[in-house]
C-alpha cells in the first residue's frame, strides 16, 4: 500500500513541477477527490448508493471535482487544479491527466434507455483545461485534447485535437517524445491558429474537388435527358 502510494505520488511528481516534495501532493485536491472516489465507488458497487453519493458530496464540497461513484477510473490518474466533473459512465485507463474545467459529460439517449453515456479515456490521454469530452466516445491511447476543445467523436491513437468542434491536428501527440502540459504544444511551430488554417485549406480543397463533380454529374443527367428526349 505504501509502495503504491509513493508511485503514485511519483507519477504526478513527473507531470507537475510545482511540488517540492511528496507531502505537498497529498494536498492536491485531485490526489483527495480521487481517494475519496476510491471509497464512493467501493460503496456503489457493492449498491450502498446513498453513501456512495454521500461520499461523493463531501468530496465535491472539499474540492470542486465531482467524480460520480459509479465512473471507472484506472491507475495513476491525476486532476491538476479542480473545477472537472466526470460523469457516472466514463472509464479512464491508466496515467491519465486532466487539468482545470474539463467535464467528461454525457448524452441523454432519445430513446431514453439508460447506457454508456459517457467518454472512454484510455491509457496515457491527456485533457487541457476547459475541455469538453461528451459522449460515449472513445479517446485513443496517448491522446491530446487541447485546451477548451469540445470533443464529440472518437479521437485516434495519439492524436491531438483542438477547436470547436475538435479536430486532429497536422501533427500527432505521438511525435513529441515529453510530457504535454494542458495537452496542447506551446511551440510556434505547433500553433494551434496555423494548423487549423491548414485544417481550413483542405476542407476548401474538398469542397472544391466536390462541387467540379457535382457539377460534371448534372452536365452527365443533362446529357442523357437532351439524348432521350431526341
Amino acid at each position: 500500500m505504501k509502495r503504491e502510494l509513493i508511485a503514485y505520488l511519483d507519477s504526478i511528481k513527473a507531470r507537475d513541477p510545482a511540488p517540492r516534495t511528496r507531502w505537498e501532493i497529498l494536498l492536491y485536491p485531485g490526489v483527495l477527490a480521487l481517494a475519496l472516489h476510491r471509497v464512493a465507488h467501493w460503496l456503489f458497487n457493492g449498491e450502498l448508493y446513498f453513501l456512495a453519493r454521500l461520499v461523493n458530496h463531501i468530496s465535491r464540497m472539499l474540492t470542486a471535482i465531482d467524480i460520480h461513484p459509479g465512473a471507472t477510473i484506472g491507475a495513476n490518474f491525476f486532476i491538476d487544479h479542480g473545477f472537472t466533473v466526470i460523469g457516472e459512465t466514463a472509464v479512464i485507463g491508466d496515467d491519465v491527466t486532466i487539468y482545470q474545467n474539463v467535464t467528461l459529460g454525457g448524452t441523454n439517449p432519445a430513446d431514453g434507455i439508460a447506457g454508456k453515456r459517457h467518454p472512454t479515456l484510455e491509457d496515457g490521454v491527456i485533457v487541457g483545461s476547459g475541455a469538453q469530452v461528451l459522449g460515449p466516445i472513445t479517446v485513443g491511447p496517448g491522446a491530446r485534447i487541447g485546451a477548451n476543445a469540445v470533443v464529440t467523436r472518437d479521437v485516434p491513437t495519439g492524436a491531438t485535437m483542438v477547436g470547436i468542434p475538435a479536430r486532429p491536428t497536422l501533427i500527432d501527440a505521438g511525435s513529441y517524445n515529453s510530457f504535454i502540459p494542458y495537452g496542447t504544444p506551446c511551440s510556434e511551430r505547433f500553433d494551434p491558429q496555423t494548423q487549423q488554417l491548414e485544417l481550413l485549406k483542405c476542407e476548401v480543397e474538398t469542397l472544391r474537388t466536390r462541387l467540379a463533380t457535382l457539377i460534371e454529374e448534372r452536365q452527365a443527367a443533362r446529357d442523357d435527358r437532351d439524348r432521350a428526349s431526341a
